[in-house]
Formats: C-alpha cells, structure tokens, sequence
C-alpha cells in the first residue's frame, strides 16, 4: 500500500527534515575530513601505508555495504528511531576514533562510523518522500543537495584547520571529537520536536536478504577499494567475478520472497517502475568525479609543492558552487523544466575539459591562474549542484513514498559504488600513466588524462539523463503512486 503523507505543521515538518539533515551531512564529511589528517595521524601512531588505506577504506566500505539496509531499517522501524540510533552509535564510534592509542583501534572505530553512517544517512532522503507533500519535495531536496556542497567545503578544509589550531593539544583527534558536540546538541533540539514517520504496514527485516545484499555488496566494492592498493591478487579478481552471481542469487531470493508474500528488503515490483534502472544508471556515473578531490590532491601538493591546508582550501570554489546550486534549481526548473539534471551534469563536463585543457597548457610545475582555477572549480561543484537534486527526485519520484528508505538507500548505495569505481578505474588510468615517475609532469599528465576520463563518465550520464528527461510526467507519477503490490 502507498504510504500516506503525515499531517504536520509545516514548521514542525521542515524542523524535522532539517533535524535529518545532519545524518546527511556527517558521513560525507567525516569521509573527506580524514584525508588532510592521515599524515598527522602516521606520525602520531606510527602506521604503515596497509593501515591508512585501511582507515579511508573501512568507512567507505562498510558506509557503502549497509545503506540498504540502513534504509529499510527505517522503514520498518521509523526514521526518526534509525535516525537516532545511527547518531548515536556514530558519536561514539566517533569517541572511539578520537581516544585511539593505535591504528587498529583507529579502524575498528572508522568501521563501526561507517555502519552507524550507513543507518543515519538514508532517514533524510526517505523522509522527503514520506512527509513532504508534491509542492515541496523540490526545495527539499534542493536542501538536501546544498548539505552535500556545504560537507564537501568543510569537510577538504576543516581537516587542515583544526590540525593548524591544534585545540587542547589534541591534533586530528579534534577531527573525529567535534562530532560529539555536535551529536549532543542535535540529540538535545530534536527530542522535544520530533514526530515519528515509517512504512504504514510494519513488517520484519528480511535478515536473508540483508544478509545476501551486504555479501554482494562486500564481493564488488571491498576489491574496488582495496585491490590497487594491494596489487590487484587473486582474492581481488575471484571477488569481482563472484559479484554477478551472488548479485543473481540475491535478486532470485527477493523474487521468491515476494511471491510468497514476504516483505523483501528490495521490493521486486516496485524497482521495475519505468525508467527507474536508467535512472541508477546516471547514479552510476554521477560520482565519477569521486576520485577527483584525490587526484586533484596529488596534483597540487605533488606538482605544485602546495601545503595541505592551502590544498585545502583551494577546494572552495568548488564548495561554493556545489552549495549555491542546489539552491538555484527551482529558478532553473522554471527555465529547462526536466531538462536541469543534463544541463548541471553537462557543466561539469565542460568545467572538466576545461580544467584538462587549464593544466595542460600551464608550464610544469607552475601553478594555473588562481582566477581561471576558482571559475573553473566553482562551475564543475555548480553543475554537480545543480544535477543531484534533480538526480534525486528521478530515482525516487519513480517508488511509492511505502518505499522511500528503500530506494534511499539504493541510490546512496549505487553512489557510494560510483565513488568506488571511479576510484578503482580511473585512479587505476592515473596510477598506471603515472607509473614509478613522481616528477611533475608525470603527475600532470596522468592528471590531464583522468580528468578527460571523468568528463567522459559525466558525458555519458547526462545522455542518459536526457532520455529520461523526455519520459512524460503522467508515467512517472502513476509509476510511483501506483507499484504492483
């Protein structure tokens, strides 16, 4: 049955969204917080490069390999419920994090952040199918892509700054401690204001179905992020091709689980609504700018000898766009209606082909003009803005809002594996045009040559995007009212 939007007072309905919408903002954030901190955290604990691959690859993978389930765990249980229960354990995976005396302390509380993330982050997405009448779902998710652009600004240049202020004496314990307060504060307004919202037909948790989800997800993006690193053995290879069949077995036990009339983790019937699998498909190439913020690193702080903080910050430009889009598409829906995704993915794909061409024709070693570097950046993070709440609403405006942690946590799940793939293939092109040279215009023209491959990707997912920017609105909005049941 579809579920019924919940009556609330409109403050009290966007006081909740906003409430969710630090569930949004803290995984993204603690995921580039911790890049600036890794060579301050190998001189404090001593770990060896297998230990900090380890505490970026532990949260992004268990991060990616939950979100389904985070998602429907909200669903069956409430939002708000999951949603505190995930920042919860997050601050204390947090607390975990910052009092680490040794690496392996330091990753066992990245992965349980990583979990908790995963159980936090879909609530937000899900409630704005759930309480947010037609009217106002677009300036919702408007919101929700806006947090993403304010995550990415903090999060490359809030790293570096607490490590330079060095509060307490605590160097980059600060950047896992300051989600404490931040948790406590949260925990403190939302309590006395919140109204619960789930699926109107509770059901339990298909532990089957988790269980083969979380195995399928582990087979294709644990190897994703861990097999360069490691050289690509066999384990990675063996992986990889499991990935399909276990992906087969799952999708035949949630078949028969539905048959038999059974709540399945992923609703057969609701994922054949119409252009809903062309609509993951763009998911699929939308994060293929994922690698860039580290390449990006590489570049200016191997070719261009920059600090870390000064790395950092270069990064602005970019945040700001990626915040001021979101914020735009209604006036840009008035001008291109369905056609904004396309638009704001085909701005990144000139705003990368730009900064190939930028680079390129810049001396070795010699930084770019800052101008034309920051116009540049600001257009690539405003096209993104501009593309993810739209991307947003064509995955989920396809599902019933009974759905809505579902398909939540599918497109954060098929996100998550965009960032993993393009991380492992074209940070694979980078690594293997780089090979053991480490001089400048090695490094640039690895450089060049990734970013024109993530202008590709980009291209590629705003022609998916047009076609379905064609699909008439009628189908789409019987396609999410009415799924077979």
């Amino acid at each position: 049955m579809p579920e019924k939007i919940v009556a609330l007072p409109e403050q009290r309905r966007w006081l909740m969204f906003a409430i969710l919408l630090v569930g949004a903002f803290l995984p993204p954030l603690d995921f580039f917080i911790v890049n600036v901190a890794l060579p301050s955290i190998q001189q404090s604990l001593g770990t060896a490069s297998s230990a900090e691959q380890l505490i970026i690859s532990s949260y992004a993978a268990l991060y990616a390999v939950t979100l389904i389930t985070g998602g429907r765990l909200g669903d069956i249980f409430g939002r708000m419920r999951m949603f505190f229960v995930g920042l919860i354990g997050f601050a204390v995976a947090s607390l975990i994090c910052g009092v680490a005396e040794s690496p392996w302390v330091l990753i066992a509380g990245r992965s349980l952040q990583g979990v908790t993330a995963a159980v936090m982050a879909p609530q937000a997405l899900a409630s704005v199918q759930a309480i947010f009448p037609e009217s106002e779902k677009p300036l919702a998710l408007s919101l929700y892509g806006a947090v993403f652009g304010l995550a990415s600004v903090v999060g490359q240049a809030l790293g570096g700054i607490l490590i330079s202020l060095n509060l307490m004496n605590l160097g980059w314990r600060t950047i896992f401690l300051v989600n404490l307060p931040i948790a406590l504060l949260v925990i403190l307004i939302a309590i006395p204001v919140v109204k619960e919202t789930r699926a109107p037909q509770t059901s339990k948790l298909d532990l089957g179905g988790t269980l083969l989800s979380m195995v399928t997800l582990a087979a294709l993006i644990v190897p994703l992020i861990e097999g360069r690193e490691a050289g690509w053995p066999l384990w990675a290879w063996l992986s990889l091709a499991a990935a399909p069949l276990l992906a087969w077995l799952f999708w035949r036990y949630e078949a028969r689980l539905y048959q038999a009339q059974g709540a399945p983790l992923l609703n057969p019937a609701a994922l054949r609504a119409p252009g809903l699998g062309r609509a993951l498909l763009v998911a699929l190439t939308f994060y293929a700018i994922g690698v860039f913020f580290l390449l990006f690193s590489i570049y200016l702080q191997g070719a261009l000898h920059t600090s870390p903080l000064s790395a950092g910050l270069v990064f602005l430009p970019f945040g700001a766009g990626f915040l001021l889009g979101p914020l735009t598409t209604h006036l840009f829906r008035r001008l291109l209606g369905s056609y904004v995704n396309p638009f704001g993915m085909s701005l990144e794909v000139l705003g990368f082909v730009l900064l190939a061409w930028l680079v390129a024709h810049t001396s070795t070693a010699v930084t770019p003009s800052a101008l034309s570097l920051a116009v540049i950046l600001f257009l690539i993070g405003f096209g993104q803005g501009l593309a993810l709440p739209t991307l947003m609403r064509m995955i989920t405006g396809r599902v019933a809002p009974a759905y809505s942690g579902m398909i939540a946590g599918i497109t954060s799940s098929t996100l998550q594996i965009s960032t993993a793939l393009s991380v492992a293939i074209i940070g694979g092109i980078f690594y293997t045009l780089l090979g053991k040279d480490t001089d400048a215009a090695a490094i640039t023209h690895a450089f060049t040559v990734a970013i024109l491959c993530i202008a590709a990707c980009l291209a590629v997912g705003a022609g998916l995007s047009l076609s379905l920017a064609r699909q008439p609105a009628a189908e789409l909005q019987t396609a999410a009212m009415h799924p077979a049941e």
